[in-house]
């Protein structure tokens, strides 16, 4: 489950995901949806995977039982001329310790970093034990350069080379 903005890392979760045949849930206030031509993409998608996509305004509605918990910044850069509106607007997005208990027990907690502790997530929720954002962004490094590498043509990836 994704709660938060519609912005760019909500539309990359929900084009991967749906390519994955992965469900894939998203909660934002209105007016703040993901895009619907990326939408209507994933759909496309989607039936193809059998995934399922679902669209609410209610964060309560997204995260019950939910595998993952992701959320992103309210303000991305650029946006913030509009930061006190999106707290205002975005306040009852933020993931906190009862939010996070309606997901499964073993639910993992992500966020892209950086967090802006108080605002999109609680306090506690990125040293929660369920929080595997530092994890996150290790593994991110790790794929970047391997992307790079491979980008410049300095990596060959087989099957063979996976073991």
């Amino acid at each position: 489950a994704y709660v938060g903005d519609g912005n760019n890392v909500a539309h990359s979760l929900l084009l991967a995901t749906s390519l994955m045949g992965m469900n894939f849930r998203i909660a934002s206030p209105a007016g703040y949806n993901v895009r619907e031509d990326i939408l209507a993409q994933a759909q496309d998608y989607a039936a193809d995977t059998e995934a399922e996509i679902v669209c609410t305004e209610r964060p309560q509605e997204a995260v019950k039982g939910a595998d993952i918990v992701y959320t992103d910044v309210w303000t991305s850069m650029g946006q913030e001329a509009e930061s006190e509106t999106r707290r205002q607007v975005f306040a009852g997005y933020q993931i906190d310790e009862a939010l996070l208990a309606l997901a499964k027990d073993d639910a993992i907690f992500m966020h892209d970093l950086p967090a802006h502790r108080g605002e999109e997530v609680a306090e506690g929720i990125i040293d929660h034990p369920q929080s595997v954002v530092f994890d996150q962004a290790e593994n991110r490094l790790h794929i970047q350069k391997a992307l790079l590498l491979r980008m410049l043509g300095g990596l060959e990836v087989s099957s063979n080379s996976l073991r």
